[in-house]
């Protein structure tokens, strides 16, 4: 495996102050949310983090995407906010220790820490960082995405990166699922059409608008996945004002390249891999050319119940 080597002479540098403080408003009515450091602004990259109930695909779809900007050029970085640390996995066909794992580990003192430690190279120069999770109950996954943003810019290692890929974990009421909102341009939320992934996009789509109050963050659109059908998204993107960006079917080649641990960038050649591959390529091409953010209005929870599904 590919590691970075250290840069010794900049890891100790501290963390310079972009611009003034924005002033101190909540996220939301009674929002409690961890607050992050102004100072700890990505740059100049592209950010998107990417959304949607759990066991929907994220990890899948963060990686195949980090590649497919890989494949166009782009210098990316994907950062895994979920503690059970998978994101990464098929991009470097390990699970690669956390931040909080190596942070423990010198005590908290990150001045210790190299580069090496806990960021990795994966598939086609894709580099890989899993923030991790406190262990259960014991405190705010959003803490960790601050430290892992922190040590990221105190190491330099965002400088020179075209585009940030978060992915992150499903629980909407979790700080660690509001962190990355304060730092991404666009949110993506991956969804299947059925009722119950597109109830968790409805509350995400609410979540993401509250965010957008008080930081840069704005919707992008929806990745429909693992379905033949897209009627029901369809029907729910009509309503709240949200768009299809991509559709990734339910394919049994997808399944096995989790089992293989590769991307599907990597699988053997055939019309449907080249299909789902230039479906990715598509989408990376379109979300680097940008375009205006969404404005959606999430729908009272009741009202999903008479829009979705038959009578």
């Amino acid at each position: 495996m590919t590691v970075i080597p250290r840069p010794s002479d900049l890891a100790g540098e501290p963390i310079k102050t972009a611009g003034a403080a924005p002033p101190s408003r909540g996220d939301g009515e009674g929002s409690v949310q961890v607050q992050m450091d102004p100072r700890l602004q990505i740059g100049t990259a592209k950010v998107f983090a990417v959304y949607g109930k759990g066991g929907i695909g994220k990890s899948t779809t963060s990686s195949n995407l980090s590649v497919a900007f890989s494949k166009l050029g782009k210098r990316v970085l994907q950062i895994g906010c979920d503690p059970k640390h998978d994101s990464t996995f098929t991009l470097t066909k390990c699970l690669m220790p956390t931040v909080i794992d190596v942070l423990e580990q010198v005590n908290f003192h990150s001045e210790e820490l190299r580069v090496e430690d806990f960021v990795y190279e994966g598939y086609n120069g894709v580099m890989c960082v899993e923030a991790g999770g406190p262990p259960a109950g014991t405190g705010c996954g959003g803490y960790v995405v601050g430290q892992t943003v922190k040590l990221l810019k105190e190491h330099h290692l965002l400088d020179d990166t075209d585009v940030v890929i978060f992915d992150v974990l499903g629980d909407v009421v979790c700080g660690g699922f509001a962190a990355p909102l304060q730092h991404a341009d666009r949110a993506l939320i991956v969804t299947a059409n059925d009722f119950d992934s597109i109830f968790a996009m409805n509350r995400i789509v609410a979540a993401i608008q509250a965010k957008a109050r008080n930081y840069k963050v704005r919707l992008g659109g929806v990745i429909a996945n693992r379905s033949a059908a897209t009627d029901e998204i369809d029907r729910f993107n009509g309503v709240v004002g949200l768009k299809t960006l991509a559709h990734i079917r339910d394919l049994d080649v997808i399944r096995r390249s989790r089992l293989k641990k590769a991307t599907l960038f990597e699988m053997e050649p055939s019309p449907e891999i080249e299909a789902v591959q230039n479906e990715y390529l598509k989408l990376a091409a379109a979300l680097w050319a940008g375009g205006e953010p969404l404005t959606a209005i999430p729908m009272k929870d009741r009202d999903i119940f008479d829009l979705l599904g038959f009578d």
